[in-house]
């Protein structure tokens, strides 16, 4: 009988180096888009996914990040004191139920394989997600769920997979696919490999489900790319012993980790909402115009 998905790990004690200055004394995961910080959206999708329990993998200097979901108390206080009752009770809807997120330390910078592995005691054997909070997933219905309902007709594990130009496929993460008697399976990982050796056009885009047997394999596992302990080679260990499916996601994704992907994101996000999509279509207008001082 498969396990339900009830946990999710969410990496969260990254730099940010690619948003410096922006991350110098911000988490990069606290980073605004429109006005909620990217990682409220994460945490969105994993409980709308029917996740119970989030285990955020932190590191030094990301202490706000546990205190943007507590209560504010002298906030909420304020708030109703002033009349703002409505906007006290959205942030108070926005504080995830208690017992329902734990707060791992990652003490060393060694990689997202180590980061998974940091959060084994609280995972427990069971099979359990992975979300990156920089990948900002968005459609009709959440990724992470459309993975936990593949997830529950086929049981092994699930990787998230997009389609990439075939020219930019040695920047990416690539799987290989074979057909199996339930639909495709995953058969290799390359990362980045070289202009014009890809064996797909389907890269790795943030998202997993696994089987806690990954656990062992970051437990012995050598330094990689990088010198640190990649997730995905311990994936790649899984690969003789598991089924791992692809789910093919094709909704937008924007990387909010690097500049474009947050402008990106915010920019879509923002056209998304009423009272903000007006006034950014006129800045639209006005830069296309030559208005741009």
């Amino acid at each position: 009988m498969k396990q339900k998905i009830r946990k999710a790990i969410v990496p969260v004690a990254g730099f940010g180096t690619r948003m410096l200055p922006a991350t110098k004394s911000i988490p990069k995961e606290l980073l605004t888009i429109v006005d909620r910080p990217v990682l409220d959206y994460i945490v969105a999708e994993a409980f709308a996914s029917g996740i119970e329990h989030i285990v955020m993998v932190t590191g030094r200097m990301k202490a706000a990040i546990e205190d943007h979901f507590d209560v504010a108390f002298e906030l909420d206080n304020s708030l109703r004191r002033n009349g703002k009752e409505a906007v006290a009770e959205a942030l108070a809807r926005g504080v995830p139920p208690v017992g329902s997120m734990s707060f791992v330390r990652q003490q060393e910078a060694k990689g997202l394989g180590h980061a998974v592995w940091s959060a084994r005691h609280v995972i427990g054997n069971e099979p359990f997600a992975v979300m990156l909070p920089d990948m900002l997933m968005v459609d009709s219905q959440p990724c992470l769920k459309s993975m936990i309902d593949l997830y529950d007709k086929h049981g092994g594990n699930v990787l998230a997979v997009e389609q990439v130009d075939p020219d930019l496929a040695h920047k990416f993460g690539i799987v290989s696919l074979a057909e199996g008697k339930d639909g495709p399976l995953i058969t290799g990982m390359v990362e980045k490999p070289a202009p014009g050796t890809a064996p797909s056009n389907l890269y790795i885009s943030g998202r997993y489900i696994l089987q806690p047997e990954v656990f062992t394999y970051l437990e012995n596992q050598k330094p990689g790319a990088g010198g640190e302990i990649q997730l995905t080679d311990a994936i790649i260990s899984l690969l003789d012993r598991q089924e791992i499916r692809p789910f093919e996601f094709s909704g937008r994704t924007f990387d909010c980790g690097s500049p474009a992907g947050f402008v990106g994101a915010n920019l879509h996000m923002a056209l998304g909402r009423d009272g903000v999509r007006e006034a950014v279509l006129e800045e639209v207008r006005l830069f296309e115009a030559g208005h741009k001082h």
